[in-house]
C-alpha cells in the first residue's frame, strides 16, 4: 500500500510524500489495498458506507477489526479534513464551517436549508488565483488545489455534524473549480455513485468565473449539472474593471460558450450578477444584459453584494436591486434576486477564512 498511498499526493504538492487522504480512495483502489492486506473484498463497502457517514477515524469504524483499523490508519491519511470551528446562523439555520486540511490550509463550507431541501456549498481550491476586485477570497492568498476526496469529505463531514442528508451541492465556494477541472469531475462523479452520496447530477451546481475551454469540456463530461457563469457585468469594459479573467476571454466568448453548453447539455444556465452601487447596477446596464442575453435559456441571480473592506465597492441599495430585476423582467429575462442566508455569520465564502488567518498573523 505505500506505493499506492504516496502516488495519490496532494494536486499542488508535486514531489511530496503525503500519504493519500481515506476520502480519496474509491473501491477498486480499497479492494486492490484489502488484497494486499489478506483482507475480503467486501471490506470495502464497509469502510466507503463509514466514509460516507463522515467517519474518517477507523477507530470508529466498528464493524471493521482491529489489524484492519491499525492497517488503515497506517496506509492513509485519516485525518485530510479537520473542524476548526463552526458557526451558526440565529436567523435561518444556515451554519459556516472552517476546515484545516492536513498541510495547513484551511478551506470554508456553508450548510443551507430551503424549503425544497438541505444544501453544501464546497470549496475547491484553498484560496483563489482568480483576483475578483470584490472577493474576499482574493485577499487570502493562493494555498493549493483541493482532491476530490477534500471536497467529498466537507459534504460528508457536515452531512455527519447535521445528522441529515445533504440533497444538494453547489461548487460556490473558495476557489475557481474549473481551475482545477480534473478533480471537480472526480469529485462530481463519486458524489452522485449510488455507492457513495447518491446526489443526483441535476441536484448539483458548479459555479465558474467564466474558463472558456473547460466550459464547453464541461457540457460533455457533467451533461446534467447546472453551470452558474459569474457574469457581474454587461460588458467588456466594466467586467474587466471587476474581473481580470474578462482579459482573457471577452464577453462575446463567453457567451459563445454559454450557447455551446446549452445545445449540447439541454439544461437551463444561470449567470450570477452581484450588484455594486454605482458600479454596474444602474438602469444603463440593465438594459444591456438584458439585449446581451436575450434568447439564450437562462436565469439570472442577482445578488445584494456583500461589502469587502479595501475594494471600494458597496453593496447596492433595496430599490436599486428591485429596479434592476424589474427592468430584466420587463425584458422576458427570467430574474430573482438571491434569498441572503446566514448574513449575521457572514457566509460568504472567503470572509471567515480571510478573518481567521489574519487574525493567526497577527498572533
Amino acid at each position: 500500500m505505500k506505493e499506492q498511498a504516496e502516488s495519490a499526493y496532494r494536486p499542488g504538492y508535486e514531489g511530496n510524500h503525503m500519504k493519500a487522504y481515506i476520502y480519496d480512495a474509491d473501491k477498486a483502489s480499497l479492494v486492490a489495498w484489502l488484497k494486499q492486506e489478506q483482507q475480503p473484498a467486501y471490506r470495502a463497502d464497509q469502510i466507503l458506507a463509514w466514509l460516507n457517514q463522515g467517519v474518517q477515524n477507523p477507530a470508529e469504524m466498528t464493524n471493521l477489526p482491529k489489524t484492519l483499523k491499525i492497517a488503515l490508519a497506517n496506509a492513509y491519511d485519516t485525518q485530510g479534513l479537520t473542524l476548526l470551528q463552526r458557526q451558526d446562523s440565529a436567523e435561518d439555520g444556515t451554519s459556516k464551517y472552517i476546515f484545516q486540511l492536513t498541510d495547513g490550509n484551511i478551506v470554508e463550507s456553508v450548510f443551507m436549508i430551503y424549503k425544497t431541501g438541505t444544501s453544501v456549498c464546497v470549496s475547491s481550491q484553498a484560496g483563489c488565483q482568480m483576483g475578483c476586485r470584490f472577493c474576499a477570497s482574493t485577499k487570502a492568498g493562493f494555498g493549493r488545489n483541493l482532491t476530490a476526496g477534500e471536497m467529498l469529505a466537507q459534504l460528508a463531514l457536515i452531512g455527519r455534524d447535521k445528522a441529515c442528508r445533504i440533497d444538494k451541492l453547489v461548487v460556490m465556494g473558495i476557489g475557481e473549480p474549473f481551475e482545477n477541472y480534473d478533480q471537480l469531475i472526480s469529485f462530481l462523479n463519486q458524489a452522485k455513485a449510488t455507492d457513495r452520496l447518491g446526489i443526483g447530477a441535476r441536484h448539483m451546481t458548479v459555479s465558474t468565473c467564466g474558463l472558456v475551454p473547460q466550459m464547453l469540456q464541461f457540457a460533455e463530461d457533467a451533461p446534467q449539472v447546472t453551470l452558474a457563469v459569474s457574469l457581474h457585468a454587461p460588458n467588456d469594459r466594466l467586467r474587466r474593471q471587476l474581473m481580470p479573467v474578462a482579459q482573457r476571454w471577452s464577453i462575446d466568448e463567453l457567451l459563445g460558450a454559454c450557447r455551446s453548453y446549452l445545445e449540447n447539455s439541454n439544461r437551463r444556465l444561470t449567470f450570477e450578477y452581484a450588484l455594486f452601487k454605482g458600479v454596474n447596477d444602474g438602469a444603463e446596464q440593465a438594459l444591456e444584459l438584458a439585449r446581451r442575453i436575450s434568447g439564450l435559456r437562462c436565469h439570472v441571480n442577482l445578488i445584494p453584494a456583500n461589502p469587502v473592506p479595501g475594494t471600494g465597492l458597496y453593496p447596492s441599495t433595496p430599490d436599486r436591486i428591485r429596479a434592476f430585476q424589474d427592468i430584466l423582467t420587463q425584458h422576458h429575462i427570467p430574474c430573482t434576486v438571491r434569498r441572503e442566508l446566514g448574513r449575521d455569520i457572514t457566509a460568504a465564502c472567503g470572509q471567515l477564512r480571510r478573518r481567521l488567518e489574519e487574525h493567526e498573523q497577527s498572533h
